[in-house]
């Protein structure tokens, strides 16, 4: 394994490493605590991607589907956690590798905060968006997901927002709730779940309209213009 991929998956484990910690010993500052090393896990991710100095047809996939990811947000505030954000993010890694995944979502998190609120769950938005994308990158590098076969692709997107639903109640409840136990953990999971199923499904219905169509289209502009991943 490259030394690159090494350190941004280490970087990327600290976030959940200090949540757990700030768990087990109680931390009273946890959620400024974590929110810090959230911050600190985008460094190597926006440092690795300044210094290749990249053309602007590189950059723009990312711009356009950022742009898309928040104006969806954004539209669909109303239906609570419907958005196409996750979909737009694993679409990105997919085709485009797992820097511009992990990218795209970061940024998606945050342009889309300036209009609905940010606070302190944008770091972490911005972080599990990121990872979102950077492992979907990964594993279409390691073969494990093509583009040609759906139904692992949706099944990535189910497992990842789900994920990304239990990370951010997880947060929540260290961070949060006041006195955690088996009870208050349950009850704040259980808030979320509705959430969590809303967002789950959108990602497949917005997948399923990506995956065919734009997907195609992808592929013709990266042979095109020499785009790679």
């Amino acid at each position: 394994m490259k030394a690159r991929t090494i350190m941004e998956i280490s970087m990327l484990t600290t976030v959940p490493t200090a949540l757990f910690l700030c768990a087990y010993f109680e931390v009273q500052a946890a959620a400024l605590l974590t929110a810090l090393v959230a911050v600190a896990s985008f460094i190597p991710f926006f440092a690795n991607f300044e210094r290749s100095r990249p053309a602007p047809s590189e950059i723009m996939p990312i711009v356009v589907l950022s742009a898309a990811a928040v104006v969806g947000r954004v539209m669909l505030a109303p239906i609570p956690n419907f958005q196409p954000v996750s979909a737009l993010v694993i679409f990105t890694g997919l085709y485009f590798g797992r820097g511009s995944g992990y990218l795209m979502g970061a940024f998606s998190a945050l342009v889309s905060n300036i209009i609905l609120g940010q606070g302190m769950w944008t770091p972490w938005q911005m972080y599990a968006w990121g990872v979102m994308g950077f492992v979907c990158g990964l594993l279409t590098e390691k073969g494990v997901l093509q583009s040609g076969k759906k139904r692992g692709i949706y099944a990535y997107g189910i497992i990842a927002s789900f994920l990304y639903g239990l990370l951010l109640d997880t947060w929540f409840i260290v961070a949060f709730v006041y006195d955690v136990n088996a009870g208050s953990a349950l009850a704040a999971y259980g808030a979320g779940l509705v959430m969590n199923i809303s967002h789950v499904s959108s990602t497949v219905i917005f997948l399923a309209l990506t995956l065919g169509p734009l997907g195609r289209k992808i592929e013709r502009v990266k042979m095109k213009y020499g785009l790679g991943s």
